[in-house]
């Protein structure tokens, strides 16, 4: 049943899980839930804590931290019966935390439970790390023969978060996110999958009844309704129009109530979109050619990367480096390590970026 699975994307190991504990149906007695991303797992143990009804946890559900338990206490609550139930769930968040108190055992005690799991218990551990495969628990936790279900949630990459919002609008809402709007949205937010979420949860619901969400939905519901926004800014610097991107931010400033805030989402925005491009550019002088870049970059959507391509060719590798350079000044310098004024930061930015 445990496989260890390592070569599949975040999310279809959030899928994976998620249908198998909300199919109730051959449910792992052991789930091991570890990574940076804490997105999903923050969903999969809520998913994991409605296998038990209202009505019985009082008695058949245990959500314990691994500062403030013990091996031994957790191994305990996990060999425990249901009371007047048909199954109990042990969440240990912090699973790694459990091995400080080793006056009261260690991780290895977890070894003799895999090989025995009592059935009629959900055991779900979540941690950033898993014990190290040496160990006697991490060699337990990954071998074929191990009932434990294992999944592991890193970070999405940049390149491939149009693909990600486009997926979990599909997951979620039921709705398709065309491929300009999904990359808009991505670059506009960046990678907090949280907010991220908040964001499809958003204008999912301003489409109302209808399928499809486009690019103008976009603008509306993150508030750009102004004549000019980043959208139309970033159209200026890859074009490297640098009087339409000067006319653009300024009107950008007049209309915004907090011109620092505007910077900083300013910079965070290009820091993505220039994160893309480092990637593209990267991959085509090392001589590869565009559809070896995109398979190498595992994206999906020929339309959003075919954007992605076109905005890469518009500047060399070795620009890059400055580029990045233009953004922290500029973040750094709208954070008070500068005399200048809030438009002149933005009007420089502008200005290194586009040559």
């Amino acid at each position: 049943m445990a496989a260890y699975r390592n070569k599949k994307t975040s999310l279809d190991h959030f899928r994976e899980a998620f249908r198998e504990i909300r199919s109730g149906n051959s449910i792992s007695p052991i789930y091991y839930f570890h990574g940076e991303e804490s997105f999903f797992m923050d969903l999969l143990q809520d998913e994991v804590e409605k296998l038990v009804p209202p009505e019985q946890k009082d008695f058949n559900f245990d959500l314990v931290y691994g500062a403030d338990s013990s091996p031994a206490r957790v191994i305990d609550m996990a060999r425990s019966f249901p009371m007047m139930a048909d199954r109990r769930v042990v969440i240990v968040r912090d699973f790694m935390k459990l091995g400080e108190k080793t006056e009261d055992g260690n991780l290895n005690d977890f070894e003799a439970y895999l090989s025995n799991p009592n059935p009629s218990t959900v055991l779900c551990l979540i941690d950033k790390k898993i014990p190290d495969g040496r160990t006697k628990l991490g060699k337990a936790l990954t071998s074929k023969e191990s009932p434990a279900s294992v999944y592991q949630f890193e970070p999405v990459p940049d390149n491939l978060l149009p693909d990600w919002v486009a997926d979990w609008a599909k997951h979620a809402h039921r709705k398709v996110i065309e491929p300009e709007a999904a990359r808009t949205l991505a670059q506009m937010v960046g990678q907090d999958l949280q907010l991220l979420s908040t964001e499809i949860d958003k204008v999912c619901t301003f489409v109302d009844t209808r399928e499809r969400v486009s690019i103008d939905d976009i603008k509306k519901i993150s508030g750009s309704y102004r004549e000019f926004n980043v959208f139309e800014l970033k159209n200026a610097v890859v074009s490297r129009n640098l009087d339409r991107a000067y006319a653009i931010a300024e009107q950008m400033l007049q209309q915004t109530n907090n011109s620092t805030g505007e910077v900083f989402k300013t910079v965070g925005f290009f820091y993505n979109v220039f994160g893309n491009i480092w990637q593209i550019s990267r991959l085509r002088d090392s001589g590869h050619s565009k559809d070896q870049v995109q398979t190498m970059l595992g994206t999906k959507n020929n339309y959003i990367f075919n954007a992605q391509w076109t905005e890469a060719s518009k500047f060399s590798s070795t620009e890059i480096p400055q580029i990045f350079e233009a953004l922290l000044d500029a973040d750094r310098a709208a954070k008070g390590f500068s005399t200048l004024d809030t438009p002149s930061i933005l009007l420089l930015m502008l200005k290194r970026i586009i040559g």
